[in-house]
């Protein structure tokens, strides 16, 4: 597993962090005001998406690896939900700021 501290992309470091603390508002500081979310590539709605998956069943995401400067991960993902599974991120930036993440089982 990669440490978090490790992570390339500061925005990036910044999500992970959020979402193993269960902090959706360092969470959401990290995104553009409309950010959008595929899920196994299905456009989600990302406020309903990330209460659901993250917040409300205690996500916790371990990393594996990283590429594309740290905008991608493939990460061991779990929640009270679903259990763990392995799972793809990508993260999409623009002016300083997420805007898009794809994810969806690797």
């Amino acid at each position: 597993m990669i440490p978090i501290d490790a992570l390339a992309d500061p925005l990036v470091r910044t999500v992970v962090t959020a979402i193993n603390a269960g902090d959706r508002a360092a969470f959401l500081a990290a995104f553009t005001v409309h950010p959008t979310l595929s899920d196994d590539g299905s456009e989600r709605n990302f406020h309903d998406w990330i209460d659901r998956e993250i917040f409300s069943s205690a996500g916790h995401l371990e990393v594996e690896s990283q590429s594309d400067d740290g905008r991608s991960l493939i990460a061991r993902y779990r929640n009270d939900t679903y259990g763990e599974m392995r799972t793809s991120w990508s993260f999409v930036i623009e002016d300083g700021k997420i805007s898009r993440v794809q994810t969806g089982q690797a």
